[in-house]
């Protein structure tokens, strides 16, 4: 069966231009065939003969594409809630209220670089979820999902920075920035 495998890895551009011609993105074609590849030789045991091992990898091949296509329309109904509110949810600086916290800068820079990112582009430049997406190279529904773990990060730092006084203003009417333990 390992004669099967070789024959496989030897039609990879038979293979790849089959996955290719579904799905209209070659770096994604590349990682289901790769992922394919993997499959097949984890289940080659599943194989009968090495004659039939092109029609069982295009089957192996076919499932991958629909299983792309499902896991994407499962995430695209997944996050349609959570777009129209990432999108529009923005932080302007020239409108802030003039008590807001100061410790926000603190805060952001105690927090993971890539959530730091998100939220400079997106609340305080102003770049929609779906551009800081596609600069980024990820989909529109994982970059919604880390604007929201990034804004809990921050609340989670500013709870820790300026304790009662975030919990309780929300970071107005800030109080924190004179107390001792804020200066640590």
């Amino acid at each position: 069966m390992s004669q099967a495998i070789t024959n496989l890895t030897a039609q990879r551009d038979r293979f790849l231009a089959f996955v290719q011609r579904r799905i209209r993105n070659r770096a994604l074609s590349e990682d289901i065939l790769q992922a394919a590849y993997v499959r097949a030789i984890s289940q080659v045991n599943t194989l009968k003969t090495s004659q039939s091992a092109n029609a069982w990898f295009f089957r192996m091949l076919r499932n991958a594409i629909i299983d792309h296509y499902r896991h994407r329309a499962v995430e695209d109904r997944t996050f349609t809630d959570w777009r129209p509110e990432a999108e529009t949810h923005t932080f302007e600086l020239e409108e802030a209220p003039a008590n807001l916290c100061g410790c926000m800068t603190k805060a952001l820079g105690r927090i993971r670089p890539s959530y730091r990112e998100l939220l400079e582009e997106v609340d305080l430049k102003e770049t929609s979820i779906r551009a800081f997406a596609e600069h980024s190279a990820i989909t529109p529904g994982t970059a919604a999902v880390r604007a929201h773990r990034a804004r809990r990060a921050l609340h989670q730092q500013l709870l820790h920075t300026c304790g009662a006084c975030a919990k309780s203003a929300g970071c107005l009417d800030c109080t924190c920035q004179s107390s001792p333990a804020h200066q640590a």
